[in-house]
């Protein structure tokens, strides 16, 4: 008795989660939800070809220089490289000197660990790029990581800084146009439109607002698009300094592997071979 109360509560339950699945799926294609103004809008990354993309790609040192160069005179008045030391730099080129003069030019903490005073002073080579005490609105990210924290990596990051766009007017890929199609989602006050962001307005202003912001010492021209792109891949040299090394890695690995696949191959042919009759 027992025995057949218990398959019928099971039989009960089965139907009823059953029916339950039923009528929610029927709901989903009889009365879908409506889209929201992020998912109409939001944009994907653009395309971006870094010279280190590839399995055989390596950085450009000239262009990582350029990109630390756009980060040092505009990023770094907001964001902060707090794991990247300053001796690091030695990998994008620059000389010990070159290395000891940037140091020089940020001030960081100094803790005396017997009196636990904390002075500031010019930052030496074993330094890491000190915080940035940010006065404005909101905790602008640390950029160490930002290529590896972000869907898209640096097609990401140049797709954000080359994304501003005013809102009255804008389209998308579709030409549905956004302030007809969704009344409410202007943009509020203190904030900018920019669709390639998560909820398509960021409290950062256009950092790259016109050509020209830097002076490239190899005479590139500063171009807002080639700021963008030089900072993405310096970005990326940040959040993967080791990307060259483990690639030129790599490629001996997976021959050694493959090699060590055929000789354990021969080596099951050889000791079976009497066995299966080869």
């Amino acid at each position: 008795m027992i025995r057949i109360f218990s398959l019928l509560a099971g039989a009960f339950f089965a139907l009823a989660l059953l029916w339950s699945a039923g009528k929610g799926t029927y709901s989903l294609i009889t009365e879908p939800p409506a889209k929201t103004v992020e998912a109409t809008f939001h944009e994907h990354p653009k395309d971006l070809a870094l010279p280190s993309d590839g399995a055989f790609g390596k950085f450009d040192r000239q262009q990582l220089q350029r990109g630390f160069q756009v980060y040092k005179e505009i990023c770094s008045n907001c964001h902060s490289l707090k794991y990247v030391a300053f001796r690091d730099l030695k990998d994008l080129g620059y000389n010990e000197a070159e290395v000891k003069a940037i140091a020089g030019g940020f001030k960081v903490n100094d803790y005396n660990a017997n009196t636990g005073e904390v002075k500031q002073r010019d930052g030496l080579a074993k330094d890491h790029f000190p915080p940035v005490v940010y006065a404005g609105t909101g905790t602008p990210p640390d950029l160490s990581l930002i290529t590896k924290a972000r869907h898209g990596g640096p097609a990401y990051v140049y797709s954000l800084l080359t994304g501003y766009a005013e809102q009255v007017g804008y389209k998308n890929e579709k030409g549905e146009e956004l302030l007809k199609k969704f009344p409410d989602a202007k943009t509020p006050d203190g904030l900018f439109f920019n669709p390639y962001f998560a909820n398509l307005n960021i409290a950062m202003p256009p950092p790259l607002a016109s050509d020209g912001q830097v002076t490239y010492k190899d005479g590139t021209k500063a171009t807002v698009d080639q700021m963008a792109q030089d900072v993405s891949a310096f970005l990326t040299w940040t959040a993967e300094p080791k990307l060259e090394k483990r690639k030129q890695t790599g490629w001996p690995v997976l021959g050694f592997l493959l090699f060590a696949t055929v000789l354990a191959y021969l080596a099951y042919r050889s000791v079976w071979a009497e066995k299966k009759g080869h």
